[in-house]
């Protein structure tokens, strides 16, 4: 898999996680997540990774539970597509996203959506 880094801070703005999944479009709405989180700050953090334990969750019911101002602190969502993983969108220190994907224009997408996005 191929991948970008860009930092999840605009300003004051803090990149959600549920931006980078807006922007998968219709590709990630048939995806499957498992989410695990090295610091849990806030509650959400810790339902959202019981939810995705074993089968995984949905990107919609992932999207539900990233409330606009839920900041993660070293967390990685990984995207499935059946078995095959797909996707991953990895929060580094509350100053980063590293993202990889298998599918290059998933890439492109948010490197268009984040100009001062680096390649891994």
């Amino acid at each position: 898999m191929e991948g970008i880094t860009f930092c999840a801070w605009r300003g004051e703005h803090y990149v959600t996680l549920a931006e980078p999944l807006v922007r998968l479009g219709s590709f990630g709405l048939d995806l499957t997540w498992r989410v695990a989180c090295d610091e849990v700050g806030h509650p959400r953090c810790a339902e959202i990774e019981r939810r995705s334990a074993d089968a995984g969750m949905d990107t919609l019911t992932l999207l539900s539970l990233t409330t606009p101002f839920l900041q993660l602190i070293d967390a990685e969502a990984r995207g499935f597509a059946g078995d095959r993983l797909v996707l991953v969108l990895q929060e580094v220190d509350s100053s980063l996203w590293d993202v990889r994907a298998a599918d290059e224009r998933l890439l492109d997408e948010l490197r268009h959506r984040f100009p001062d996005a680096a390649d891994l």
